[in-house]
Parts: C-alpha cells; sequence; structure tokens
C-alpha cells in the first residue's frame, strides 16, 4: 500500500489515496450535510434525510451513494421495518465522524473562537 512518502504509517489500513479521496467527497456541500446531519441526528432514513436538507430524492440517493463508496457513512438494513414501513437507513462511519471532526469542524470552531477573541 502506498504509504503517501512517508505521511502514513508503514501499515496504514488506508491508502493516502484513499485519504484525499474522503476529503474530496467531503469537500461538496450537500454531501457535507447529509454527514453533518447524520453525526448530529443519528441514524436516519433517506426519506428523512430527503425531507430534513430539501434535497431531491434522485439527487440524494446520489450523494449517499458517493459517501458509502468511500466509507464515510453506511447504509443499513433492518430486519423488520419501522413504523413508517422502512427497512433502510444511514449512519456516520468512525471515519465520517473523525473527517468532519477534525477537518471542517474544526476550521469552524476555530473561526468562530478568533471572532469571538478579537471582535467582529
Amino acid at each position: 500500500m502506498d504509504d503517501g512518502g512517508g505521511l502514513l504509517p508503514e501499515h496504514s489500513i488506508l491508502s493516502l489515496e484513499e485519504y484525499l479521496e474522503m476529503q474530496r467527497v467531503i469537500g461538496n456541500e450537500t454531501r457535507f450535510r447529509v454527514l453533518d446531519r447524520l453525526i448530529s441526528e443519528g441514524q436516519q432514513s433517506a426519506k428523512e434525510l430527503t425531507e430534513a436538507l430539501a434535497v431531491p430524492s434522485n439527487t440524494l440517493h446520489y450523494h449517499l451513494d458517493t459517501l458509502v463508496d468511500v466509507g464515510l457513512i453506511e447504509n443499513r438494513k433492518r430486519k423488520q421495518p419501522t413504523r413508517d414501513g422502512l427497512y433502510s437507513y444511514y449512519r456516520a462511519t468512525s471515519l465520517g465522524e473523525g473527517i468532519l471532526e477534525h477537518g471542517v469542524r474544526e476550521l469552524m470552531r476555530e473561526e468562530w473562537d478568533l471572532l469571538e477573541a478579537y471582535g467582529e
């Protein structure tokens, strides 16, 4: 596995390319909002996400598939439907939580801290 020129541990679980692909994927606003919602609200069905984010269903499914493909979220199936008849739901993975918490969210927190410190 490519260690990214010494950037990663010798036996890294993921390659540099895989880490960079995750960053690229989360750089899309819709995918960022989906991941952010799953982390803040917990598991949700595609129907719940469509309604909460006001994104057309076909557009949402495209972005959900992309997030699943890189391992930032997972699609889980229930053995029994919920009271709404839903069998499938999405939830953030630990990689998804990590990339959001230690990436974009951290930068946003730093901006708020600077604004509070220096007033604006």
